[in-house]
């Protein structure tokens, strides 16, 4: 198990490593230091002086790969790339375009995102599970088609559809919940609730007829009707078999998304004020504030690799044939 998970780290360097090469092409060479500071100044006619000292309060007034006005290893760390693309394997992340600290503000707004996401993960997780389990031990009836129509007809509606009528109903209407906004502390569940009601709506569609996929594969094979022969209850065979061995495909889907939880809800945090990540990169793309959005971009594809690593440890523990080398 130790060699796996060391060379599966080994595996995801060079991955990093592109994804670092290709976000620092399309930062530095197709947008150079010059056009960001235009952007960020945002003036139509901006003197050289104000575009270098915009550069050299940044950092980018250095080459971008190679510097031959110094001596020996500077000639590499004194760089755009060693300075703004190689520090972020430290997760040093440095300061934002701004000026302010992003590991700082990364750890921050976390929390807020963390609180959103795990509880739309978990119970969108028992609820679809549960409905799909249901409709499964209803199968080829009434229950069965109107479940399915009515899946296929939440998942045509637009995430924005739930936002905008959560938004009218429980605060305009009702005044349950703040439109929008955020206050950290015991008061912060007022916030919250709104939005995790709404992402867990929102996934009841896809996730469940996916499940309902899963468990109608499981109910057909073998050892589901070895087990109807011996004489056990239709609920046990479905709680007892048929879930347990469609945990891997569960799981496949499960923990892969469980590191990606910290990246936030990109529509949600910024329909509702939620300060969070996903809010934090939003704004970094309005303000043009590059610095931010490159450590998001390299941070998703760091718990992306650490996702996949997840998926394949839970292998082992919920399907004893897998056994990793």
């Amino acid at each position: 198990m130790t060699a796996y998970l060391i060379r599966r780290v080994l595996y995801a360097i060079p991955i990093l490593i592109g994804v670092n090469l290709i976000t620092f092409i399309l930062f530095f060479i197709v947008n150079s230091p010059d056009d960001m500071a235009r952007m960020h100044l945002g003036q139509k006619r901006v003197i050289p002086e104000a575009i270098e000292a915009w550069k050299v309060e940044r950092g980018y007034n250095l080459p971008l790969l190679y510097n031959g006005q110094v001596e020996g290893f500077r000639r590499l760390t004194d760089t755009i790339f060693f300075q703004k693309s190689l520090k972020l394997f430290a997760f040093q992340f440095g300061l934002s375009d701004s000026g302010r600290d992003i590991g700082y503000d990364i750890s921050q707004r976390m929390w807020p995102s963390l609180a959103i996401a795990v509880p739309v993960l978990f119970v969108g997780l028992l609820l679809n599970i549960s409905y799909a389990l249901f409709i499964v031990f209803f199968r080829a009836t009434h229950i069965d088609f109107g479940s399915a129509v009515l899946l296929v007809i939440l998942m045509s509606i637009s995430g924005l559809f739930y936002i905008i009528s959560g938004q009218y109903l429980m605060a305009k209407l009702w005044h349950l919940v703040p439109v929008s906004g955020y206050r950290e502390g015991l008061e912060s569940w007022r916030f919250l609730i709104l939005p995790v009601l709404v992402g867990v709506i929102s996934g009841i569609g896809s996730g469940t007829r996916w499940y309902r996929t899963l468990f109608l594969e499981e109910i057909e094979r073998d050892y589901v009707r070895t087990a109807r022969a011996k004489g056990l209850p239709e609920h046990l065979v479905l709680f007892r078999h048929v879930l347990r061995n469609a945990l891997i495909p569960i799981l496949t889907g499960v923990v892969a998304i469980l590191p990606l939880l910290f990246m936030g809800s990109l529509i949600t945090e910024s329909f509702f004020g939620i300060p969070g990540l996903g809010s934090y990169t939003i704004d970094a793309i309005n303000n043009q504030d590059f610095a931010i959005v490159r450590a998001m971009v390299f941070l998703g594809a760091v718990l992306h690799i650490l996702g996949l690593i997840l998926t394949d440890i839970s292998y082992t523990l919920v399907d004893p044939r897998v056994r990793l080398p």
